[in-house]
């Protein structure tokens, strides 16, 4: 399953990118025919710039530029807490802009007005530039007046200077103003730090209470210690047994304090049992009841034996239970005495931490007071000594300008026609391709093969290549035998494959009709050759011209002028055909086919318009057409209809419901779109069978055209067609 997602995945991916490589050549060849066709926009268009251009250039005033040179030796550090400061990255941008200001512009227009009584302001550009790797500045200067600019250029340069010392100055004096403020303020501030300091020496005693401090941090680590050396004692009895305390006892060889024992424990001690032969005791118990039990196996219980081990066993139980009783209340006395020595030790504890703790706020706030008067002692002693060099920092300029080249006599500069002549070619080349995509935009004209099947549904039958060359021998541009225009030839040859192949032969179309959606699409010239094509394949084919207002059939193969035609036979009145016998087959067919010519190409047979009628539509509705149309179809393998254009007139409309099928022409670059699809929608209204679409007149170069001979050129005769 993945290996099939990914397969139609890789299908997907591959169909997107070809339909987006043929979008864009179809854009591509669009623009590029539009060019080819349009050529005449982009040389007229250009051709204007460069007039412009060369218009301006010769009537233009001529200008003049002076240039002077300045030098900036920068200072990166200055002594006395850096009052000036400026990044070296903008510094050089600044400075040029500096230049170019108004409040420098506006002064040096000022001065020039003064040198030159009488002169009027005059405009001039001034520019700043900065020559590469060094700070080194041009100041350019372009005005009409020579003299003018070479004053204004230099008046620049020095009120530039000035307005720098100006800005130094401002600024040194209000840094002064500032720091004399904020030193009066910390006057102020360090004063009341000291009134604060020895109002605080005035009731405490600074030399005491680092000593109570330093002693009652020792006294309350003693104390907070002893406290937990008695916890843990008093812990551990309360998580012990008796059992587990005398053994803890016997262990550490702990000796109970002296007391008056009773007899049983004089008694008891008499026999030389201590508090640490408890445990042996027990043990000496606990063998003699062994003992008892093995005697009891063999003996009486009342046997003297049985009775004084009973005795013993007796006695030293009862030692026993008093020697528990005196160590349990030994351990609940000693209990008692860790738990008021503990609570006793708390109450110093918390007593002596509150001592300590006022001697450490009191501390803390002497330190405060100290530290605060220290810093603002600082700050004061700084901006004193600030204040008391800014004076001299106020001549220490951060940057040394200087002019380094005077403002050079103003000389003409007139602007080169070369440059001028680009700059509009360029402008005018701009302007036209802007043009160009304006009329693409307004321009629904069909002009590739791509754009034509993106937008019609129907099928292209044939493309035909556009000929020129028998118009311009004064030919009509009919197929002609041993025709050298072989791709123009096998274009009819593809229509008539096309229109023989595609049904069955019961099936197969026996009247077409070809039309256009508009005049000059070539229908006429398509319908003429179509006709030749199929008589040259042993077909016996009629055609007719059945544009009644200006069919030119007749003169295309050369026929006399002013015939009976079309015309005559529809508006002659003709008995119904339904009532006579059916003819014999090849029999001559009656009334309209004396009206027939034959013409020079073998098995093409030619009915003319006859006379010009504007009622065609009427008699294409009329009953004789339907007759002539199944005569016609009888006597003829084809007959091909050549009509006017479907929204020139509505003969087509009133004469295809009655005809197999329509051809309908579409010329390359001539027919609009937004025409052909309403001429289709018209006939598909009438319920008209559409074959196909010709795309006429194609152009030769243009990439959706190929054909053979493209590639290869025969130069022995092509046969007849």
């Amino acid at each position: 399953m993945n290996e099939e997602h990914d397969e139609t995945q890789t299908a997907s991916l591959t169909c997107e990118r070809q339909a987006w490589r043929a979008r864009f050549l179809t854009r591509f060849n669009r623009h590029k025919n539009q060019l080819a066709r349009r050529w005449w926009i982009p040389v007229i268009v250009t051709a204007a710039g460069l007039a412009v251009q060369a218009a301006v250039w010769r009537f233009e005033k001529p200008l003049y530029i002076s240039s002077g040179r300045m030098i900036v030796n920068l200072k990166l550090s200055i002594p006395e807490g850096s009052l000036y400061t400026e990044e070296l990255n903008n510094f050089l941008g600044t400075q040029a802009a500096l230049m170019q200001s108004g409040a420098v512009v506006q002064r040096a227009h000022q001065r020039v007005g003064d040198t030159l009584a009488g002169v009027d302001v005059q405009p001039v550009s001034l520019k700043a530039l900065i020559l590469p790797k060094t700070t080194i500045f041009v100041l350019q200067g372009t005005g009409e007046d020579s003299r003018y600019t070479q004053l204004f250029v230099q008046a620049c340069m020095e009120e530039y200077i000035n307005l720098k010392k100006e800005m130094r100055a401002q600024t040194s004096d209000t840094t002064l103003a500032g720091i004399t403020e904020e030193a009066v303020r910390l006057e102020k501030e360090l004063r009341q730090c000291d009134q604060d300091l020895v109002a605080f020496q005035s009731s405490n005693s600074v030399i005491l209470l680092q000593e109570q401090g330093n002693n009652a941090g020792s006294f309350l680590a003693g104390l907070s210690q002893r406290l937990a050396t008695l916890k843990s004692e008093f812990a551990l009895l309360e998580s012990l047994t008796l059992e587990q305390n005398l053994e803890r006892n016997q262990s550490a060889q702990t000796v109970l304090p002296a007391q008056d024992p009773p007899d049983e424990l004089v008694h008891f001690e008499s026999i030389g049992l201590s508090d640490s032969d408890y445990l042996r005791a027990r043990q000496q118990v606990l063998l003699l009841r062994a003992e008892k039990d093995e005697l009891g196996q063999d003996l009486r219980p009342k046997h003297p034996k049985i009775i004084a081990l009973n005795e013993e066993i007796a006695r030293r139980e009862r030692l026993l239970a008093i020697f528990r009783q005196q160590s349990a209340e030994q351990l609940e006395n000693r209990k008692d005495s860790l738990s008021r020595q503990i609570n006793n030790l708390k109450s110093q504890v918390q007593e002596w931490d509150a001592r300590a703790l006022d001697i450490s706020r009191k501390g803390a706030e002497f330190q405060r007071l100290k530290a605060n008067s220290q810093r603002t002692q600082a700050l004061y002693d700084r901006l004193v000594g600030t204040m008391q060099t800014l004076d001299v920092n106020k001549q220490i300029s951060p940057e040394s300008v200087t002019i380094m080249e005077n403002a050079s006599p103003a000389a003409a500069n007139r602007a080169g026609l070369p440059r001028k002549l680009l700059f509009g070619a360029l402008a005018g080349v701009a302007a036209s391709f802007l043009l160009l995509l304006l009329l693409d935009r307004l321009d629904d004209r069909i002009s590739s093969f791509s754009e034509l099947q993106d937008l019609f549904e129907e099928a292209v039958l044939v493309q035909i290549p556009r000929e020129k060359s028998a118009l311009r021998k004064g030919e009509h541009g009919l197929l002609q035998p041993q025709d050298e225009r072989y791709a123009f030839v096998e274009a009819y040859r593809s229509l008539r494959s096309s229109l023989l192949y595609m049904a069955k032969p019961a099936q197969r179309p026996r009247t077409l009709l070809v039309t256009s959606s508009v005049p000059n699409d070539g229908k006429s010239l398509t319908s003429a050759n179509l006709a030749i094509t199929l008589a040259g394949a042993d077909a016996r084919v009629l055609l007719v011209d059945a544009d009644l207002r200006k069919g030119s059939l007749h003169n295309r193969f050369g026929l006399a002028t002013g015939v009976p035609g079309l015309s005559e036979t529809l508006t002659r009145e003709t008995p119904s055909r339904k009532d006579e016998p059916p003819r014999i087959p090849n029999s001559p067919p009656p009334d309209w086919a004396a009206t027939v010519q034959p013409t020079k190409v073998p098995n093409l047979f030619l009915l003319p318009r006859g006379a010009t009628t504007h009622q065609s539509s009427e008699l294409f509705l009329s009953p004789l057409t339907v007759c002539f149309l199944e005569e016609a179809a009888a006597a003829y393998d084809f007959v091909i209809l050549d009509s006017a254009p479907v929204m020139a007139a509505d003969d087509v409309t009133s004469l295809a419901p009655h005809i197999d099928g329509v051809i309908f022409v579409v010329r390359a670059e001539h027919t609009s779109a937004r025409v052909a699809r309403a001429a289709l929608d018209l006939l598909y209204l009438r319920h008209v069978r559409v074959l196909g679409l010709v795309f006429n007149a194609v152009r030769p170069t243009s990439a959706d055209y190929y054909y053979y001979y493209k590639y290869k050129d025969y130069h022995h005769s092509y046969p007849a067609a």
